[in-house]
């Protein structure tokens, strides 16, 4: 008698709701809030990332992507992929500094040396950073990802993030022309990074 009681109020006017409606309707909710806060936590930190920067769905061995639009003469727009692999995996700051450098070439398709990489460390609210700027022909998302076509004039702004559960690992890379437009909301991201 309830159960009927309900359907019929929920039938009852020109925007009739049936329960299997609703009940498709909540599960997209519950499937669109858990990838929204998902794609802005892991390994026990938060960070807020620019309106203007799409959430992409979920990807192997991703914590969160995100889609940047394309600068003005640019043809394609950039993409931070943001990593977390559990508490001491992922690698060493210094190891994976010197993986993203080496994928880059120069344009006579040399590697890009070491020390033309700019790299810094620092404090950031109370956590160790390590970024990485690195410019040249993009060879590739590393040994996992598989080849990929050669990509000059691109970009990589990385960073890795100590926190207590583990690094988190940040690697925005696209064109020159919209990674430079997109540095300041990059760093931006970086600076909202905040222990849960």
């Amino acid at each position: 008698m309830v159960r009927r009681v309900v359907v019929d109020t929920l039938r009852s006017g020109p925007q009739a709701v049936t329960l299997p409606r609703m009940n498709r309707l909540l599960g997209v909710l519950v499937v669109a809030v858990a990838v929204v806060a998902h794609a802005e936590d892991a390994g026990g930190l938060t960070w807020t990332a620019p309106a203007d920067w799409a959430v992409q769905g979920a990807r192997p061995m991703r914590a969160a992507t995100y889609k940047i639009p394309a600068t003005k003469g640019d043809t394609e727009g950039a993409e931070l992929a943001v990593f977390y692999f559990g508490q001491g995996q992922g690698g060493a700051v210094d190891a994976n500094v010197k993986r993203w450098v080496g994928q880059f070439q120069t344009a006579d398709g040399k590697p890009i040396p070491q020390d033309k990489a700019k790299t810094k460390s620092e404090k950031l609210n109370g956590m160790p950073l390590t970024t990485v700027d690195v410019k040249g022909t993009y060879t590739g998302g590393g040994p996992m990802m598989g080849p990929s076509t050669p990509k000059p004039g691109f970009r990589l702004l990385g960073a890795i993030v100590e926190g207590a559960q583990g690094a988190v690992f940040f690697k925005l890379t696209g064109p020159e022309k919209t990674v430079a437009a997109s540095e300041k909301s990059f760093r931006k991201l970086l600076e909202s990074v905040k222990k849960q």
